[in-house]
């Protein structure tokens, strides 16, 4: 659980951590590098989801080996499955990443929304809704693991 208080934005009282997969965990349906073991250890501290439209069909065998719960949402009407999905874990206990379109709704109704400007890029209607903004998962990852970094980037 991530119990901090961010001066003069928010207090984070944390325990859920819903990712993305495609262009977020992973490019092209392999996950990066260490992300795996990162989530690992994260799992230890928070309940970890992982939402994807499944493209490549790989997501359940690759994260096999991994504590997350893995949720394949539909592609159609993706945006609106992970907002509903953030709504109904508490909207306030959640740390949402993503960098995609679909992504938008997921990073605003989390309690804190981080988008990622990785292989894939980001879509801009998501970084306007996110509340920090970070270049590589594995930095995502090791602020997660290292939540100081969070409340260095985004006290006021």
């Amino acid at each position: 659980m991530l119990d901090c208080d961010i001066p003069n934005f928010i207090s984070l009282e944390v325990d859920k951590l819903v990712f993305d997969y495609n262009g977020t965990l992973a490019c092209d349906g392999i996950p990066i590098e260490r992300v795996k073991a990162k989530l690992n250890k994260l799992a230890v501290d928070f309940k970890v989801y992982v939402l994807t439209a499944d493209t490549f069909g790989t997501v359940k065998e690759e994260f096999s080996d991994v504590d997350v719960e893995v949720t394949i949402v539909d592609s159609v009407k993706g945006t609106e499955f992970k907002k509903k999905f953030i709504k109904e874990l508490g909207s306030n206990s959640v740390i949402a990443v993503g960098n995609g379109s679909n992504d938008a709704l997921m990073l605003e109704e989390a309690r804190l929304g981080i988008l990622i400007i990785g292989p894939e890029g980001a879509a801009t209607r998501s970084l306007l809704k996110s509340d920090l903004v970070i270049k590589d998962i594995n930095e995502v990852l090791d602020i997660l693991l290292n939540p100081t970094r969070i409340i260095a980037s985004l006290r006021r």
